[in-house]
């Protein structure tokens, strides 16, 4: 990453891990945002029951104000149309962004 940031692959949280965390230092400090990566399975509310408090969890973790939960529905036959999408969750107080692709 130019200017000094870094992305930690699998970063352990205690016990569990994060997939991806994105360290970027600026000015006022330091940037940290926690990228979680799901498979769709079952359903949406399933998977989204799953990964708002493991993402939640990751955020409180590195003492991150950023988060994303990317869902990747890997449905054979559903057009891009369905399977795309943007939305923001609050999960304990804090906004996670769930991407669907």
């Amino acid at each position: 990453m130019n200017s000094g940031g870094r992305i930690e692959r699998e970063y352990g949280l205690g016990r569990k891990r994060t997939d991806l965390l994105i360290v970027w230092p600026y000015q006022a400090g330091v940037q940290r945002v926690v990228l979680e990566l799901k498979l769709l399975r079952d359903s949406l509310e399933k998977t989204l029951q799953e990964g708002l408090p493991q993402t939640w969890s990751y955020m409180d973790q590195c003492g991150s104000d950023e988060g994303h939960l990317i869902i990747f529905d890997r449905t054979a036959g559903k057009p891009w149309t369905e399977k795309i999408f943007r939305r923001e969750e609050s999960y304990q107080g804090r906004e996670i962004i769930v991407w669907g692709m």
